[in-house]
């Protein structure tokens, strides 16, 4: 099963209209998560007052949010 198909139960926050953890201690549960997913490390960041995750995936810099309780890359 996919990580992005599991159900993220974490309290969010809502920044500028993007979904994001709201600690920084879900936000790396999360991280190394996705890090095992797409075998590249993967980081929380501070985005405003929630917590985003950030890595690559094929040499290219994401950001992982939250939308309707899964991951979804935001901009």
């Amino acid at each position: 099963m996919t990580i992005f198909a599991a159900s993220v139960f974490d309290a969010t926050v809502i920044f500028e209209d993007k979904e994001l953890f709201k600690g920084q201690g879900a936000a790396s549960v999360w991280a190394e998560k996705l890090a095992r997913e797409i075998e590249s490390p993967v980081t929380p960041v501070k985005i405003g007052t929630g917590w985003a995750l950030r890595g690559q995936v094929d040499g290219v810099d994401c950001t992982w949010g939250i939308h309707g309780q899964r991951l979804k890359r935001i901009t």
